[in-house]
């Protein structure tokens, strides 16, 4: 576990809420791939998760003008520009980040410390990380964006709370540079144009395939696990 005492309220509830995390981020991979496999589902796509690949896909179907979100309540119709479900894709993806923070100003870097596990290959890798983002200070937050296979992102957020910083600070901070993030994939979106319509097109014919399939491995990967719980004898 995390903490280094005996845990209160406030550390369950903590806990918890990472348990909530992973179940919605696991939840939300179908749904991903069967949203960005229309163009026509790009705008709620990215308002929905503040999907880089689909913010991408928002910018070139802005750039080649087939970019179209209909709004209406009654005799009033708006047609909503762009920037609505990019500034929501904003919202959504930060929407959970606050629990990361809460986790560094409850437990220092125990939550480090568990997700590295006892591989040494993961506590090194971890242990970089964490190096590198102590040393970069606020500024981590910016980089954290970066589409790299690493898990750096919940790093910095954990080493947040942990170094002090207030949570409106940090939620200021993440929400302004996620929004400047998804501005720029707009805007390499809109800059390679049509070859993102193309890729978007040939995803869109194998996207329900990859969304069943998804949803299978899901489903598989938490059958297997739970077994593998039922069967380990419990430790006297």
């Amino acid at each position: 576990m995390p903490w280094r005492q005996k845990p209160g309220r406030a550390d369950f509830a903590c806990l918890a809420w990472m348990g909530v995390l992973g179940v919605v981020s696991m939840a939300m991979l179908p749904v991903r791939a069967w949203l960005l496999g229309s163009p026509d589902r790009i705008p709620l796509l990215v308002a929905l998760t503040g999907s880089r690949s689909g913010t991408v896909s928002l910018g070139a179907l802005v750039h080649t003008g087939q970019y179209s979100v209909v709004w209406g309540v009654g005799q009033l119709i708006v047609h909503l520009p762009w920037i609505v479900p990019v500034i929501a894709g904003t919202i959504m993806s930060c929407k959970f980040d606050w629990v990361y923070w809460w986790a560094g100003k409850l437990w220092g870097r125990g939550m480090i410390e568990v997700w590295a596990g006892k591989s040494p290959r993961a506590r090194h890798r971890y242990e970089r990380m964490e190096r590198w983002a102590a040393k970069m200070g606020w500024l981590g937050i910016v980089i954290a964006y970066l589409p790299i296979p690493l898990p750096l992102m919940p790093v910095v957020f954990v080493l947040a709370g942990a170094s002090g910083m207030s949570v409106k600070r940090f939620m200021a901070l993440d929400l302004t540079v996620c929004l400047a993030w998804l501005l720029g994939f707009v805007a390499l979106g809109a800059a390679v144009g049509a070859p993102v319509e193309t890729a978007l097109g040939i995803y869109a014919k194998v996207a329900n395939f990859v969304t069943i399939a998804l949803i299978v491995a899901i489903v598989a990967w938490t059958f297997v696990r739970s077994s593998k719980k039922t069967r380990t004898p419990a430790k006297n």
